[in-house]
């Protein structure tokens, strides 16, 4: 099935009716554990980078399982099985499974699910990650309580046909726990300390230190990009153009406003610049390889045509 079919088939016929609805917040008692003491031992982390108690060979590893699971994040999940704006390849697949995997942000299934309904549903409740209630809350703050009954009640109407019939994402899905386990943290923290005698303290230190800066990194796309930037495509929308995220991010943040108004572009830019946007560089390098297909795309007088009739007139190009 097609993302277009996906989503003329799941958009609401009452969206427009949407409101505010009370509930009572729930902290989510192990997410919050979870965040609170693995930002504790990344300040401890950085403590021992900055110190140079961390081998070389440690951080270069560090740094390049840390791109790969961006990678996995940005041109799997999101590119590939949120918005199917590209094929690829069995040898493909796999690896972008892995790498999603190693980025610890729940499996593809999840996370397309959740991202799906983000943009039918974008600031209001039935949003995950709701910029509409603040920074914070759009940022890690989504993570650390119980999902609002809209979102869960949205993500159930949707037609996910197209990942339930992926056997390699429902695989990853199925056993999502003990994979993430050993990919992205067991294994990682166990190289260092086998190949080159890193101590088992600081393999598991910057194990830590990765994920959570990886975080970052993808969660900012939802909160500063949401808030703070330029609008060209659409002055009416949250969503917008914001540079410096999108060199933290790899891409994803500087197109954000692009991918809600342009969703099945492969690129998410108008010119996919590989300067900061890896993720188009990686999939334009896999069909370069053979490995990516289909690449969907906008034709540049379709955007610009776009941007005259309801962007925000800054002309900012990417």
């Amino acid at each position: 099935m097609s993302e277009t079919q996906t989503q003329s088939n799941t958009e609401p016929q009452d969206k427009h009716e949407l409101q505010r609805s009370e509930y009572r917040v729930r902290i989510a008692p192990l997410p919050t554990i979870n965040i609170i003491w693995s930002h504790l031992t990344t300040l401890y982390g950085i403590y021992l980078i900055l110190s140079g108690q961390v081998g070389w060979r440690t951080l270069i590893f560090t740094w390049i399982y840390g791109l790969c699971s961006q990678i996995g994040a940005h041109a799997g999940a999101h590119r590939l099985w949120s918005h199917r704006s590209y094929k690829t390849k069995l040898p493909l697949t796999l690896l972008l499974i892995w790498w999603q995997t190693i980025s610890g942000q729940n499996s593809a299934y999840e996370w397309a699910r959740d991202h799906r309904v983000h943009h039918l549903y974008s600031e209001t409740d039935s949003d995950p990650h709701n910029a509409s209630r603040g920074f914070f809350f759009a940022h890690i703050g989504w993570i650390m309580v119980r999902k609002h009954p809209d979102v869960i009640a949205k993500g159930k109407r949707l037609d996910l046909s197209d990942l339930e019939n992926d056997p390699i994402v429902m695989f990853q899905y199925r056993h999502y726990k003990i994979l993430a386990a050993i990919l992205a943290f067991i294994g990682p923290m166990l190289v260092p300390w086998y190949f080159w005698g890193e101590s088992f303290h600081n393999g598991f230190v910057m194990v830590i230190v990765r994920y959570v800066v990886s975080l970052h990194m993808t969660f900012l796309v939802n909160s500063w990009a949401h808030l703070y930037g330029v609008r060209p495509y659409d002055k009416n929308i949250s969503p917008a153009e914001t540079m410096v995220v999108a060199l933290l991010s790899g891409g994803r943040a500087g197109i954000i406003s692009t991918t809600v108004t342009l969703w099945h572009d492969y690129k998410s830019s108008e010119y996919g610049t590989h300067l900061y946007n890896t993720s188009t560089l990686f999939i334009d390098t896999c069909a370069w390889l053979g490995l990516a297909y289909g690449r969907k795309t906008v034709p540049p007088h379709v955007i610009e045509k776009r941007m005259q009739r309801t962007g925000d007139g800054s002309n900012y190009r990417h």
